[in-house]
């Protein structure tokens, strides 16, 4: 199921780019605890999508992608802030809100159907 799950798979390559970028902030610019933020927020999306493929219910589902989202959000005031502060490039922080722009914009429409279909 997660191999034909494309929020799966996109939030998955988030996460992996989340941690390398974690591993870059903490060693090259000795930034520990932004960086941290970062790292579970980034990663925690991904997690709660391959939760939501679990679910138990449709309320159950909704709830995990809600949290997913949610994360998404809080990923991108980080990165914001961290681009504002210095230790990431422009180029490294668009990339990086592109893809989180992107996995928003799913987890939205997901929500928005599940809501309406309940």
């Amino acid at each position: 199921m997660k191999e034909d799950n494309l929020l799966y798979q996109k939030a998955y390559a988030f996460a992996i780019r989340i941690v390398k970028l974690y591993q870059f902030l903490s060693g090259e610019k000795k930034e520990f605890v932004l960086s941290k933020q970062l790292l579970r927020a980034g990663t925690s999306i991904g997690a709660n999508v391959s939760e939501a493929n679990g679910a138990i219910s449709k309320a159950d589902f909704s709830n995990k992608i809600s949290i997913a989202y949610k994360e998404c959000l809080e990923t991108k005031y980080w990165l914001s802030l961290l681009k504002d502060t210095g230790f990431i490039e422009e180029k490294i922080y668009t990339s990086m809100d592109t893809d989180a722009q992107e996995l928003s914009k799913l987890m939205f429409a997901i929500l928005k159907t599940t809501r309406i279909n309940q």
